[in-house]
């Protein structure tokens, strides 16, 4: 697999990551430890070198599988976790809302080191922007971080452009995640450019649309209690329905590709810009050697300028997220 650079400090990661959220949850149940374990290590064995876990997973036990996972090939990879919501530290109940507070962040670090048994964090988020601390306080922080060697790049996680600039000015950002796919393009209008003109990577999550775009998800598609679509507005069956247009159109040319709608999802991704980076979660091998041939699959200007201007004209239905998880955004 080919590699890409994240921001201007030197990070570069795989042109594909894993994203690893859906080991622990979030997506119904979680697999057992050792699947997990092996998908991990399958991951790397097929090229990926970079992954993303949280303290809020979990809370805390994806953390713990993934750096259980990945410490015979510690030097070969590059994990990046997140902080910043309020997790009840006796119980791993979220409270609800988040906490960027300096010391919390400290707190965090040394907490994220031991749980993934690293010596330094190669990339940490601030995973929702905090209203209540400056950005500059919270940049100023993980600048400090890294100078005491505990941390090696600063990223930000749904954070809106203004909120950027104003971080990179303290502390620069290697990488800002934020959902992006055919199913939600709402960064091209204002976060893109300002990526593109501050030098910073792009790591899009949910890039297949929460598994919508590989027509896996169909009208009689029940999900699992406990899995989060379940309360999703785009996932409803009158919504689902109206965007299947999207998906007929990514299938139809997937046919024309030798490909598989999933594939061709990622692909436009990749071929967007060759500082954007997306992080497909799945809890399956079959499914991650699938999305991994992504990155095999050319797409040429042509086939983009198709698939932009077409599913441009498909009318989407739904928020992508609950609108109280919506409110924690800084977009």
């Amino acid at each position: 697999m080919k590699m890409r650079s994240l921001g201007q400090g030197g990070l570069t990661v795989s042109e594909l990551g894993l994203g690893c959220m859906s080991l622990t949850g979030i997506y119904g149940a979680a697999p057992a430890e050792a699947d997990s374990i092996a998908l991990l290590r399958a991951a790397f064995d097929q090229g990926v070198t970079f992954f993303d876990t949280a303290e809020a997973y979990g809370p805390w036990t994806n953390e713990v599988l993934v750096g259980k996972a990945l410490a015979p090939i510690r030097d070969k990879v590059v994990i990046a976790t997140k902080f910043g919501f309020d997790i009840n530290p006796d119980t791993g109940a979220r409270r609800g809302g988040t906490n960027s507070q300096p010391e919390q962040i400290r707190k965090v670090a040394e907490a994220s080191l031991k749980r993934l048994g690293v010596e330094k964090i190669d990339l940490f988020y601030q995973h929702r922007v905090d209203p209540a601390v400056p950005i500059e306080d919270v940049a100023g922080t993980i600048r400090d971080l890294i100078a005491e060697g505990k941390v090696s790049h600063f990223g930000l996680s749904e954070a809106a452009p203004d909120t950027i600039r104003r971080a990179h000015a303290v502390q620069p950002v290697a990488a800002v995640q934020s959902e992006y796919s055919l199913f939600h393009r709402a960064p091209e209008a204002d976060l893109l450019p300002v990526l593109q003109d501050l030098g910073i990577g792009f790591v899009p999550f949910s890039p297949l649309g929460a598994g919508f775009l590989t027509g896996a998800i169909t009208r009689d598609t029940t999900f699992e209690q406990g899995d989060f679509r379940n309360m999703v507005p785009r996932f409803t069956p009158e919504a689902r329905e109206a965007n299947f247009a999207l998906v007929d159109l990514v299938t139809a040319i997937a046919a024309t590709k030798q490909a598989t709608p999933g594939q061709i999802a990622l692909a436009w991704l990749l071929a967007k810009a060759p500082w954007i980076v997306p992080i497909p979660g799945t809890k399956h091998l079959s499914r991650l050697t699938e999305n991994l041939g992504a990155a095999q699959v050319p797409l040429s200007a042509e086939d983009m300028a198709r698939i932009d201007a077409q599913s441009a004209a498909i009318p989407l239905t739904g928020a992508r997220l609950p609108e109280a998880v919506l409110k924690m955004t800084g977009l």
